[in-house]
C-alpha cells in the first residue's frame, strides 16, 4: 500500500494545466523553484490568504521574471474564482475527476463495440452513457452534496437603506 501523497505535494487538474503554460516563461532551473511558488497560493486556509499570497508570489516573480509575473497576474481572475465558494469545495472545484470518470467510461463502452456502423449509432452509445450518469446523480451520488451547493449560491446582498444579509437564493431551486 502506498502512502498517501501530502497536500502539498498533490497537484489539481486546474493549478498543473495553468502551472505548465506559466513555466514556459522562465528558465528550466527556475521552473522548481516557481512552481513552489505558486502552489504555495493554493495552499491557504481561507479567501483572504489565498489573495494575499497569490500577490506576494506575483511581486517575487516581478524581479526576475516579470514575463512570468506579467502572465500570473493576467490569469488572476480565472485562477482566484475558487474562492468565492465554501472553503469545503475548493478541492472539488479544482478537480476535473467526474469528466475524466465519464470520459474513461465512455472510452470503455466505445472500445468493446469497435466499431461503428455510424454517427447516429455512435450518439446513442454515448447519449445512454450519459443519460446513465444523470440518473445516478438525481438518485443521490452527487460529487457535491445540495447542501454544500446551497451555500454557494447564498449572495449577500446590500441595499442603501437596509445593510442586513439575505439569502439571493433558496434550497428549492437545487431540490426541484
Amino acid at each position: 500500500m502506498t502512502p498517501k501523497t501530502p497536500r502539498h505535494h498533490q497537484v489539481d487538474s486546474l493549478q498543473l494545466h495553468y502551472l505548465r503554460n506559466l513555466l514556459t516563461r522562465v528558465p528550466k532551473s527556475a521552473q522548481p523553484h516557481v512552481a513552489t511558488q505558486v502552489r504555495t497560493i493554493f495552499d491557504q486556509p481561507d479567501a483572504d490568504a489565498v489573495t494575499a499570497q497569490f500577490d506576494r508570489v506575483v511581486d517575487a516573480l516581478a524581479t526576475k521574471f516579470p514575463d512570468a509575473a506579467a502572465h500570473l497576474e493576467a490569469a488572476r481572475d480565472e485562477l482566484l474564482a475558487f474562492i468565492g465558494y465554501p472553503h469545503e469545495i475548493w478541492r472539488q472545484i479544482w478537480s476535473n475527476n467526474p469528466q475524466e470518470r465519464l470520459n474513461k467510461e465512455i472510452r470503455r463502452r466505445t472500445d468493446v463495440v469497435g466499431i461503428f456502423p455510424g454517427r447516429e449509432s455512435l450518439i446513442r452509445l454515448v447519449g445512454a452513457v450519459l443519460a446513465e450518469q444523470s440518473d445516478e446523480w438525481i438518485e443521490g451520488r452527487r460529487y457535491m452534496s445540495l447542501d454544500v451547493l446551497a451555500k454557494s449560491r447564498i449572495r449577500i446582498i446590500s441595499n442603501q437603506t437596509d445593510t442586513a444579509t439575505q439569502p439571493a437564493a433558496t434550497t428549492d431551486a437545487l431540490t426541484a
